[in-house]
């Protein structure tokens, strides 16, 4: 499933349910546009993680609560604790390889 999410009481509540990929993206941002189908196909393969895609420019609070500098930055939650983090675009294989850890 991927979801859009610029609200910090949603943000919370879905980070907590389970495996939950989060992309902080701007739409702006080159490397974001890159990542967007790659995210798209994960979202329609792995029917057990959620993708959450945050724009910081709409969520400027959540993206200082995880102290975002660049982007895309990625963070991995499982039932909400962060256990991955990982910044700049990534290819499928290296996403794959964050959601397989």
């Amino acid at each position: 499933m991927l979801k859009h999410i610029n609200e910090t009481n949603e943000f919370d509540e879905t980070v907590k349910q389970g495996l939950v990929l989060v992309d902080f993206f701007a739409t702006w941002c080159g490397p974001c546009r890159m990542l967007a189908p790659l995210l798209e196909e994960l979202a329609e393969e792995k029917r057990d993680l959620t993708i959450v895609k945050v724009d910081v420019d709409e969520a400027g609070a959540l993206a200082a609560r995880y102290g975002i500098r660049s982007i895309p930055t990625l963070f991995l939650f499982k039932d909400g604790q962060i256990i991955e983090k990982r910044e700049g675009y990534q290819n499928k294989n290296q996403l794959l390889g964050l959601i397989n850890r």
